[in-house]
């Protein structure tokens, strides 16, 4: 199926790099050779760019992804990426929502991977 579209998925920013966007990560970077940022926050970041990102799969084989390209920091980033991909928890989806546009160009495409229940979800129920 042509969608009228043609030009190649290359790059990616993964916003919210944590089990979803870290598998989502490696296996593009290691998989699909893409050309693959990370952002992620604190002692995760901290771990990444010293170690890489190492994915266990459950039969116990492992696969690393080495010299990662990863930030806190959004506005750092020079460019604009093919995909962008917002892999965090619903809440946090404001404090960047404002930042995403000058990282884009005009065929971006923006996939939402919504990850956790807003903390009013349970208020008043059972």
């Amino acid at each position: 199926m042509s969608t009228g579209v043609n030009f190649q998925l290359s790059s990616f920013c993964i916003i919210g790099a944590g089990a979803i966007g870290g598998l989502l990560g490696i296996n593009l970077a290691l998989d699909a050779k893409a050309d693959v940022t990370l952002i992620a926050r604190g002692t995760h970041l901290k771990a990444i760019q010293s170690n890489g990102l190492r994915l266990i799969r459950p039969d116990g084989t492992e696969r690393l992804w080495e010299n990662v390209k990863a930030t806190d920091d959004l506005d750092s980033l020079e460019g604009d990426f093919d995909v962008i991909i917002i892999a965090v928890k619903s809440h946090q989806v404001e404090l960047i929502a404002h930042k995403i546009e000058r990282l884009c160009h005009k065929n971006t495409i923006i996939v939402t991977i919504q990850n956790g229940l807003p903390w009013w979800y349970f208020y008043k129920h059972g």
